[in-house]
C-alpha cells in the first residue's frame, strides 16, 4: 500500500515539473545515434541570445528523478525479497508438520511391533504347553477302559460302563503325495477320543446272513487327506483276496481330484493306513474317472476315463487283464449322482458279485443296475429301477439290494430307497444315515468285514450296519 501511495507522489511531483517548465522553457528529449537519450531546452528569452549559465534547475530536476528512480528500485526489490521471505516461512513450516507426523507414526509402527511381539512370544509358549500336554498324555495309560483296540484292561471291574479315553494317533503324510521329495514327511501329533462301547457289539443282534438292511452306526474316521487331491476320492479292501501278496487287510486308496488320475496307494493294514504309510504305490495303465472304483478278488475294477469302458487290472500282475465298454452307458456327466463329479458310472461288490450302477438315454436317467462277469467284465444280467440317479447322493449294493442316500451334505441324511433284483420292486424306506463332514462323494460296501466303505470331504469313514431277516423269507 505505502508503495502505491509513493508511485502516486512520484507521477504528481513529475507532472508538476513539468508544468512549470511549460511556462519558461521547453524540453525536447531524442536518442542519439550511439543510443543515449538527450535532452534539449529551447527558452525564449528576447534579451539573452544565448544561455549564459548551465541549466542549474534542470539538472537538479534530473538528480531528483534519479533519486526518485533509485526509491523506486530499492521499494520493489524490498517488496519481491519479503514476497520470497514469506513463502521461505512457510515452506519451513510444512516441512516440520510433515516431520512431525512421520515421527508419530514410527512411534505408532514400533508399539505394533512390539506387541507382535509379545503376542509370538504367547503363541509359543502355549504350544509348548500343549506339546507337553500331549507328550503326558501318549505315555499315561488309559485307566478303565482299554490300553489298545480290542484288548480289555485287566483292571476294568466286570460290568464297569465304558467310558472315554484319549488315544494318541500319530500320522504322517504319505511321502508318495510329492514325487520330486519323497524323502521328506513331517510329523503331526493328533488326539482322537474313542469312545469303547464302538468296541462292544450287540450279541443279540448278531445275524450273520443276508438280509435287509436294518441300521447304519455312526462315522467312524480313520485317516484325513492332507492335500486337496483328497477331497474326494475311493478308498476299500477286498473282501475276497486271492493271493498271498496282498490280504483282505490290505488298505486300497484312489486320490480322485486330478486332471489324470493313475496312482493307486495300497498299506499293509489299517494301522499303516491311518498312520499314513503305503507300502506300495501303484501307477494304472489308464486313468481313473471319478469315485467308482472297487477291489474284488485279487483285481482293481474302474471306470476309464471319459468313457463307459471298464477296466480290471490284476493287482498281483500289475497287468490290465480285461476291459469292456458299459453297453449304452452315460459317462463323463451325463447321468452322475446329486452331487456330480462325474459319478456316471458306480462299480460295487457285496455277497452275491460285481454289479454296476448307471444309467442309460433309454432309461432317462433313472438308475440301471448291471451284475457283470468279474474276469471278462461281461454284463450277465441287467435291471432297470424307477430311481432317478441324479435325486440320489449315492448308492451300494447289500444282498442283492440296491440302497440309495438321500443326500450327500445334509449331515443327519436317510437311506431313502431299497431296490430288490430278486422282486424287481422299489421300496421307499428311512434308515438315518449320517454325513459328519458335509460332502460323502463315495459309499461302498464290504460284505466282509460288514462295513459301509466312505469318503466324507477329505475324511475316509467307516459304518458298522446291521441286517435282519428279508420280510418275503429270502435268504
Amino acid at each position: 500500500m505505502w508503495l502505491q501511495v509513493s508511485l502516486f507522489s512520484l507521477s504528481c511531483l513529475l507532472l508538476s515539473i513539468q508544468t512549470q517548465a511549460q511556462d519558461r522553457a521547453s524540453l525536447h528529449r531524442s536518442n542519439e545515434p550511439s543510443g543515449r537519450c538527450h535532452y534539449t531546452f529551447t527558452v525564449a528569452s528576447p534579451q539573452e541570445s544565448s544561455c549564459p549559465g548551465s541549466n542549474r534547475e534542470m539538472d537538479g530536476v534530473l538528480s531528483r528523478l534519479t533519486l526518485l528512480e533509485a526509491l523506486v528500485s530499492r521499494l520493489l526489490a524490498g517488496v519481491d525479497k519479503g514476497t520470497m521471505t514469506g513463502v521461505g516461512a512457510n515452506r519451513e513450516e510444512g516441512l516440520q508438520e510433515a516431520y512431525s507426523q512421520v515421527t508419530g507414526e514410527r512411534n505408532q509402527l514400533q508399539q505394533d511391533k512390539e506387541r507382535l511381539n509379545r503376542q509370538i512370544q504367547e503363541l509359543q509358549r502355549r504350544l509348548a504347553e500343549l506339546s507337553q500336554e500331549a507328550e503326558s498324555l501318549r505315555q499315561k495309560p488309559c485307566q478303565h477302559t482299554l490300553t489298545s483296540v480290542g484288548t480289555q484292561h485287566e483292571n476294568r471291574p466286570t460290568g464297569l460302563p465304558a467310558v472315554n479315553c484319549p488315544q494318541i494317533c500319530i500320522s504322517l503324510p504319505d511321502p508318495t503325495y510329492d514325487f520330486g521329495n519323497s524323502g521328506y514327511q513331517e510329523m503331526k501329533a493328533e488326539v482322537t477320543e474313542i469312545s469303547a462301547s464302538h468296541l462292544f457289539h450287540d450279541r443279540s443282534h448278531n445275524f450273520t446272513g443276508c438280509g435287509e438292511l436294518v441300521s447304519v452306526g455312526d462315522p467312524v474316521s480313520h485317516r484325513k487327506a492332507d492335500s486337496i487331491t483328497g477331497k474326494y476320492g475311493a478308498w476299500m479292501q477286498d473282501p475276497e483276496p486271492q493271493g498271498p501278496q496282498y490280504t483282505n487287510n490290505t488298505v486300497w486308496r484312489i486320490d480322485a481330484v486330478r486332471r489324470d488320475v493313475r496312482h493307486l496307494f495300497a498299506y499293509e493294514d489299517m494301522d499303516q493306513f491311518t498312520r499314513g504309510f503305503p507300502m506300495k504305490v501303484l501307477v494304472l495303465p489308464e486313468p481313473v474317472e471319478s469315485t467308482g472304483a472297487t477291489v474284488y478278488r485279487g483285481s482293481l475294477y474302474y471306470q476309464r476315463r471319459r468313457s463307459r469302458t471298464l477296466i480290471r487290472y490284476d493287482l498281483a500282475s500289475e497287468y490290465l487283464a480285461s476291459r469292456m465298454d458299459l453297453p449304452h452307458a452315460g459317462f463323463h456327466g451325463q447321468h452322475p449322482y446329486s452331487w456330480g463329479g462325474y459319478t456316471d458310472i458306480d462299480l460295487a461288490v457285496d455277497e452275491q458279485g460285481l454289479w454296476a450302477i448307471y444309467s442309460t438315454s433309454k432309461a432317462r436317467g433313472a438308475i440301471v443296475i448291471s451284475q457283470l462277469n468279474p474276469e471278462s467284465l461281461e454284463v450277465k444280467k441287467t435291471w432297470e429301477t424307477n430311481i432317478k440317479k441324479n435325486t440320489v447322493a449315492n448308492a451300494f449294493m447289500v444282498c442283492g439290494r440296491l440302497y440309495t442316500v438321500a443326500s450327500y451334505t445334509v449331515p443327519n441324511t436317510t437311506i431313502n430307497f431299497v431296490f430288490d433284483t430278486a422282486t424287481g420292486v422299489v421300496q421307499a424306506v428311512s434308515v438315518p444315515f449320517k454325513n459328519k463332514y458335509s460332502y460323502n462323494s463315495m459309499v461302498d460296501y464290504n460284505h466282509a468285514q460288514r462295513k459301509l466303505y466312505a469318503w466324507d470331504n477329505f475324511h475316509m469313514v467307516t459304518y458298522d450296519i446291521r441286517l435282519g431277516r428279508a420280510s418275503h423269507g429270502r435268504s
